[in-house]
């Protein structure tokens, strides 16, 4: 059986990784090559050293509460290699009205559960705080349909809950607008908890009551790091790409080779590629972008297409600053902060990656990430050059912290079109996909575009297409 995939991301070499290891298990003779356009693989994940500094262009950790991406390094070897967060420094402060507030303790993504923080705490108002414990009296929503983010937390929390800590914490994982952000395919665990519960509050007690026992414990062997709530590894996240790649085997990966086009053949599809080379394929599997994929089988279903193109996308980028540590002369609360819509700013956030990871900056450095776009002001990803996008963070940096010093180190990444946005009927319409490619046999979508944007989510598509593959007859 001949299998070819397409993007080398984290998405396509946990297929190939996954194929690999089944075939000896299936008893399966694979003929598997991975073909990537870029000259190197990881996709989004993007590790850079400059000097003693270690810089993640793209995500710089995952949750290990999505465990595929956990097993998957067990498997590979590398659990050795993760990296908690420096929890003695943690909390996440709020920028409003002009001053940075700790996210009051107990509150998990925005639900509260725990009274006396939320009570002390400056960031919301009276009213604000009441509105959010009514919760646990509003019933239960009747009807099943999707709704946006600032539907359903308005509903459920208020709307000052939304502006200043939902939209922040949660759309901004997202790059999503909350005004039209799909609840059911970003965070379906909430309508779980709102069906069962009847309040998020209540399902959030519940939650933390019942998490089974080994999620409490922090350290099993002398080998393996402690779990924090966010994951990376010693030398980056490339880490766990390239354990892939190692695994899979790097002679069947082909770098600086993009698809041109993909074609019905007489059995399976031929691929042609931008130089003009031919590969024949019983089953394709896709670990590009929704867009580039649509591009790609434009000659094989108008119809399916069509579907792929419904799939929105956001533009944003990460800009890290490196500054000597003696001139700094303000503090850096925690391991960074958030910034709210309603704000007015020109950044998203900024996480001080020296404080909340070791292995990042030399000793008398602090290193600061700060991310730009997405939800709102894409134009400044995209229009302005990185000398005007310094001066922008520089004094949004200088207006919010009173940071007024120069980098040593400025490394711009952007991402043009590099997040999908979910938005209300996205699972419908991704099961309306899931049934239009029933009729292409062969054919098989993975990553970020489709069913969850997350690491974890993109190793876990992947292991079930490979599953699928493999257990065919």
């Amino acid at each position: 059986m001949k299998i070819v995939i397409i993007g080398g991301g984290i998405a396509g070499l946990t297929a190939a990784a996954h194929l690999k290891a089944g075939s000896k298990v299936y008893g399966k003779d694979l003929d598997i090559l991975l073909l990537e356009k870029n000259n190197r693989i990881g996709g989004k994940i993007l590790t850079e050293r400059q000097g003693e500094f270690l810089i993640e262009g793209g995500p710089d950790c995952f949750l290990p509460e999505k465990v595929w991406a956990i097993n998957l390094a067990r498997r590979l070897g590398i659990e050795s290699e993760l990296l908690p967060t420096n929890d003695e420094f943690k909390g996440t402060f709020i920028y409003s009205n002009r001053m940075l507030h700790p996210l009051p303790e107990g509150v998990m993504l925005m639900v509260p559960t725990a009274f006396r923080p939320m009570a002390k705490s400056r960031l919301l108002s009276l009213s604000g705080k009441m509105r959010m414990g009514m919760d646990v009296f509003i019933p239960r929503r009747k009807t099943s349909d999707d709704e946006s983010l600032a539907s359903f937390v308005t509903r459920r929390l208020g709307h000052e809950c939304l502006e200043k800590i939902a939209e922040p914490l949660v759309a901004g994982i997202h790059t999503s607008n909350p005004d039209n952000m799909s609840v059911l395919s970003t965070f379906p665990r909430f309508l779980s908890m709102e069906k069962k519960h009847r309040s998020l509050i209540l399902g959030m007690l519940a939650a933390r009551r019942n998490r089974p026992l080994s999620s409490l414990i922090t350290k099993k062997r002398t080998d393996i790091p402690r779990k924090t709530f966010f994951m990376s590894y010693k030398d980056g996240m490339h880490t766990l790409s390239q354990a892939c790649a190692d695994f899979f085997g790097k002679e069947k990966i082909r770098l600086g080779t993009a698809v041109k086009d993909v074609r019905p053949a007489n059995v399976g599809y031929t691929i042609t590629t931008e130089s003009g080379e031919l590969f024949k394929a019983d089953h394709i599997i896709f670990a590009t972008p929704s867009y580039e994929t649509a591009r790609t089988l434009k000659n094989v279903d108008e119809n399916l297409v069509a579907q792929i193109n419904r799939i929105e996308w956001s533009s944003s980028a990460t800009i890290s600053l490196a500054f000597r540590r003696d001139e700094i002369q303000v503090p850096l609360p925690g391991f960074g902060f958030i910034v709210p819509r309603i704000e007015g700013r020109r950044i998203n956030a900024a996480t001080f990656i020296s404080i909340k990871w070791s292995c990042r900056a030399p000793e008398d450095h602090i290193l600061i990430r700060v991310y730009i776009g997405g939800g709102h002001h894409e134009e400044l990803v995209t229009d302005l050059d990185d000398v005007s996008l310094e001066s922008i963070v520089l004094q949004e940096l200088d207006s919010i912290l009173g940071l007024k010093a120069n980098p040593h180190l400025v490394k711009i990444y952007r991402w043009i079109q590099g997040m999908p946005k979910y938005t209300v009927g996205h699972s419908g319409r991704i099961a309306v996909l899931d049934r239009t490619l029933e009729t292409t046999p062969g054919l098989h979508l993975i990553g970020c575009s489709y069913k969850g944007i997350g690491i974890g989510d993109c190793i876990h598509q992947a292991q079930i297409t490979a599953e699928k593959i493999l257990k065919l007859k």
